[in-house]
């Protein structure tokens, strides 16, 4: 079958650079996909494979005139919602995204992390479960930065298990925010994407950003907060309940973690594991799972985790 592109510059976004998104669309269908002149060409393509490229056309057709750059990301969401979603559902996975004032627009790179936005969207706790690399902490902390300068919530509280500090952590130099702040790097990390520096340090002097241990939540009532655990899997289960009841009025919570990377003596549970089982009923509280596949960083990290989990399980 073939398909003609009347806009030029609308075809080489759907080609992609050296034909890179017809390769990928290739390998996604099964079937060779190329351009001739203004034309994109399906090679002895089934019915099957017909619809399935019509529809992954038609949407990037959408996204490229709402504005929206097409790149590998979109065209890999595409192979997950396309098998599996009607039309209107791939629509509301494509078009999510956080506009953070004066910074980036962010778009979900995989159909987990539409879902995991789409959660942090409507409910009050979210949980983010998955391998490094997934986009789990950077996602969490553009939504609180896009809450936050949209003054949607009045305060952004950034906290996690200091399990390698241990009693240590009284002798490392400097105020509490300066001993835990080396522990919550990956978390400035993302926040310097989204705003300056020099906001960020604003933000810590008048209290709207707060960093903590999770032992100095307790007995606190977090109220217009926008909360986020980062590390959850090494909190134990007593902290983990501690933690998810601190939740006050007008308060959301989004809670990170790997339950493959627990760094807990070994008679100790997982907190993070054993909310799973205790919560997921509750359908107020959104759990996101990822996995390797939803890997964006180096693509070596992907076949790193799924080295160690084949190792794990022999």
């Amino acid at each position: 079958m073939q398909l003609v592109i009347e806009d030029i510059s609308e075809l080489r976004a759907l080609c992609g650079p050296h034909d890179s998104h017809l390769k990928l669309m290739s390998r996604i269908l099964g079937t060779e996909v190329f351009s001739r002149g203004n034309e994109l060409v399906l090679v002895d393509e089934t019915d099957e494979q017909e619809s399935r490229f019509t529809q992954m056309i038609a949407h990037l057709q959408k996204l490229h005139r709402g504005g929206r750059s097409l790149d590998k990301w979109v065209i890999q969401t595409l192979e997950d919602l396309t098998a599996s979603k009607s039309s209107d559902q791939i629509a509301s996975y494509l078009n999510i995204s956080i506009q953070v004032p004066s910074g980036p627009s962010i778009y979900p790179k995989n159909a987990h992390q539409s879902e995991y936005l789409m959660d942090m969207n409507r409910k009050d706790i979210v949980f983010g479960i998955g391998p490094a690399g997934t986009g789990k902490t950077f996602l969490a902390i553009a939504m609180a930065t896009e809450q936050i300068l949209n003054h949607k919530k009045h305060k952004l509280i950034l906290t996690r298990p200091v399990v390698e500090a241990g009693e240590n952590l009284g002798f490392l130099p400097g105020d509490l925010s300066q001993k835990i702040s080396p522990y919550l790097r990956p978390l400035y990390d993302a926040l310097e994407m989204m705003m300056p520096l020099s906001t960020i340090r604003k933000f810590e002097e008048n209290g709207v950003i707060e960093v903590a241990p999770l032992a100095y939540m307790r007995g606190r009532n977090l109220t217009n907060c926008f909360i986020i655990l980062d590390e959850a899997q090494n909190t134990t289960k007593e902290q983990m309940k501690m933690f998810l009841t601190r939740m006050g009025a007008g308060s959301r919570m989004v809670v990170t973690g790997d339950v493959t990377q627990i760094d807990l003596p070994k008679r100790i549970d997982s907190g993070l594991r054993h909310v799973i089982d205790v919560l997921h009923a509750i359908p107020e509280i959104g759990f996101s799972f990822f996995t390797s596949r939803d890997v964006i960083r180096h693509p070596l990290i992907q076949k790193i985790i799924d080295a160690y989990e084949t190792a794990e399980t022999k």
